[in-house]
């Protein structure tokens, strides 16, 4: 299915005035580098060559399923359905596996109605080795499902301990000659609270390898106004943090650019903040926003419609528990049919996402 792209994705934030060509003339940008580079994984690129941005991967699923919505994989061992927890045994690897396979019955019940999923890396690594495992399974699966897979990491370091963690999840590691990607998601959170030291060897590998990093900016939780609202003076002009932040980001940004106008170099900003979302997204005209806070944590589709430009993109917006254990509050569709109530669930999201953006006119496929 392709969407009707119909509007800038190129100098933003300037509205041009035939808003359905430009979005036209993204789509076609975009198809034709995906399919310059259609037989050629990534890895095997021919030297010289560019990879396909991660950002214009992300646009073109978007497109394909009319949809802005990234599912979080975050699967609490007590929350499994019983029905798949008794198959196997009490024990870290009886844990891992069981959530390995909660996650692919979820992304078979949802791969053609979302473009990413978004596994947060703690809830296997507390398993161990089985854990992560099962979360090395769940990348795979999600790929070969087609789907953008973006790890909630939220990796920091600096110098060769941030660029290990790089290369480790979005870049590749040398070994006697021999190159490797031993992760190997599209994307992952990158906590940037070291500066540009410990961001800088991400997006080396960002640019290098067509991936992407969502530098946390201003976040969903309650407690997030400790310090990201802190007020402080740069060059005699008083800003809060998150806003500092913001300019950094905008400024890494700007070596990762994708042929639909956005960088691959994102920004994560809290839909329950819809305020500063607003502000930031003036900030940061060029980053793709990853949107947590929706659903469990009180975020709505009328908080996240700030977080999009005026061409209808720009945002991703996660649902993790609301989505993944949406069985607990649909009757009938407990036990066995969970991987339903989770379909049922993002088609609502869907909805619900879809119909603020056509209110304010910035629904790509309905203009």
């Amino acid at each position: 299915m392709r969407g009707k792209c119909g509007g800038k994705c190129g100098t933003l934030p300037v509205l041009q005035s035939d808003v359905k060509a430009r979005q036209e003339e993204v789509v076609e940008l975009v198809e034709m580098r995906l399919k310059s580079h259609k037989d050629l994984p990534l890895r095997q690129a021919r030297e010289g060559s560019h990879p396909v941005t991660f950002v214009d991967r992300l646009v073109s699923g978007v497109l394909a399923k009319r949809s802005h919505v990234v599912v979080g994989l975050d699967p609490v061992y007590e929350d499994i359905p019983a029905p798949v927890r008794r198959r196997y045994a009490k024990t870290l690897r009886g844990a891992s596996l069981a959530s390995a396979e909660f996650n692919f019955r979820i992304i078979d019940a949802v791969c053609d109605i979302v473009p990413a999923i978004k596994p947060q890396i703690a809830f296997y690594e507390r398993y161990g080795i089985e854990g992560i495992k099962a979360f090395l399974q769940t990348v795979i699966y999600g790929k070969k499902k087609g789907l953008v897979v973006i790890e909630d990491a939220k990796r920091s370091d600096i110098g060769s301990t941030a660029a290990a963690y790089s290369q480790g999840h979005i870049g590749r590691v040398s070994i006697a000659g021999r190159s490797f990607s031993p992760i190997d998601v599209d994307a992952m959170t990158v906590n940037a609270y070291l500066g540009s030291d410990g961001v800088l060897p991400f997006v080396e590998d960002v640019v290098n390898h067509g991936k992407g990093i969502f530098v946390l900016v201003k976040t969903s939780n309650p407690t997030s106004i400790e310090i990201q609202d802190v007020t402080v003076v740069v060059r005699g002009k008083r800003l809060k943090l998150y806003e500092v932040m913001a300019h950094l980001v905008d400024n890494w940004g700007r070596r990762a650019m994708g042929d639909c106008g956005y960088s691959s170099v994102g920004a994560v900003v809290g839909a329950t903040f819809p305020e500063e979302a607003k502000k930031l997204r003036e900030l940061m005209p060029r980053a793709y926003f990853l949107v947590p806070g929706f659903g469990a944590q009180g975020g709505t589709a009328a908080d996240v419609v700030g977080c999009f430009n005026s061409d209808g993109l720009g945002a991703l917006v996660s649902a993790s528990r609301s989505v993944i254990y949406a069985y607990k509050r649909t009757p009938g569709l407990a036990g066995q049919r969970f991987a339903d109530a989770a379909r049922a669930a993002i088609v609502t999201m869907n909805e619900d996402v879809n119909g603020v953006l056509a209110r304010d006119k910035k629904l790509l496929w309905q203009r």
